[in-house]
């Protein structure tokens, strides 16, 4: 039987569910989701494997006009997506009505690729507004095919990627099979910190903090984990602690118990936080980082 394998990307604007999706594809939490928006920074992979395909899915961070150094990075990523896809997914929700960036979505207007236009959250719709919406994207998009899901109730997920199955070339794997991701062990690591960071802390904090794992040490029976936060500002670094330093070691628990869950083993975690001005908007840093190309 013929080998296919590929690469399918997922766009749209921020909080409509593409990590969501993601993670059902792929079995795993590769993905954090939390209902704040941007929450995806960088282009994640996650690899499906069967014995006869290798579907090598692409979380980017929803579409945004940038407004300094780190988010013109995010927005590269989404720019690569478009480049380098065997399939685009397009993902909308209801009541939606374009790309929060115009030029995104020319390029979907004119993509000569296969466009499936992924309708998400159908569970808080009904059937009259559906239809609407599914003639509404019709009409924005002719070339595409429209496929309503609801990803986090995991509705006609199933029937997307045997659609993108079909969709694929042939060719053989462009990742060992037993690969479920292209990111290291650290990057999971600070995501799932990251994650904690932005469902605990409010306004501006989260955006300002980045996540560097400095020692991760995995044993037998235990991996051991020393991790920095960074942030913008002195007055950030005391609310990230928080009061006797009760802020900082809930997140180190809720993201020690994700992360056993991830590894399938212990983890001791140790977080401390930095104080690296600006790094937003440095162009040195967001390479450090993992931006920047």
């Amino acid at each position: 039987m013929a080998h296919k394998a590929g690469f399918v990307n997922i766009i749209g604007n921020p909080n409509v569910g593409k990590s969501t999706l993601m993670n059902a594809f792929v079995g795993e939490k590769l993905s954090i989701i939390t209902s704040k928006a941007q929450t995806t920074r960088h282009r994640i992979l996650g690899i499906v494997n069967g014995d006869d395909f290798q579907v090598i899915l692409s979380d980017t961070p929803g579409i945004i006009k940038p407004a300094y150094e780190l988010q013109t990075s995010m927005m590269d990523f989404v720019k690569s997506a478009f480049e380098d896809a065997d399939v685009l997914l397009y993902m909308v929700e209801i009541g939606e009505k374009a790309l929060k960036d115009e030029n995104f979505f020319k390029k979907l207007q004119n993509s000569k690729i296969p466009v499936l236009l992924l309708l998400n959250k159908i569970d808080k719709s009904d059937q009259q507004i559906l239809e609407e919406q599914m003639q509404y994207w019709q009409e924005q998009l002719p070339s595409a095919e429209i496929h309503p899901i609801s990803a986090l109730e995991n509705f006609n997920v199933t029937e997307v990627f045997n659609r993108i199955l079909e969709l694929l070339p042939e060719a053989p794997p462009y990742y060992p099979k037993d690969q479920m991701t292209d990111k290291p062990e650290r990057f999971f690591v600070n995501e799932t910190i990251r994650e904690k960071i932005l469902l605990y802390y409010k306004k501006e904090i989260p955006y300002s903090v980045e996540v560097e794992t400095e020692e991760f040490f995995e044993d037998e029976d235990i991996i051991r984990i020393r991790s920095v936060i960074m942030v913008e500002r002195d007055t950030q670094k005391g609310i990230i602690i928080g009061h006797k330093g009760a802020a900082i070691k809930k997140v180190g628990v809720e993201a020690r118990k994700d992360l056993e869950k991830f590894f399938a083993k212990q983890v001791h975690i140790e977080l401390y936080v930095k104080v690296n001005k600006n790094w937003r908007s440095n162009s040195q840093q967001l390479r450090r980082f993992g931006y920047n190309g």
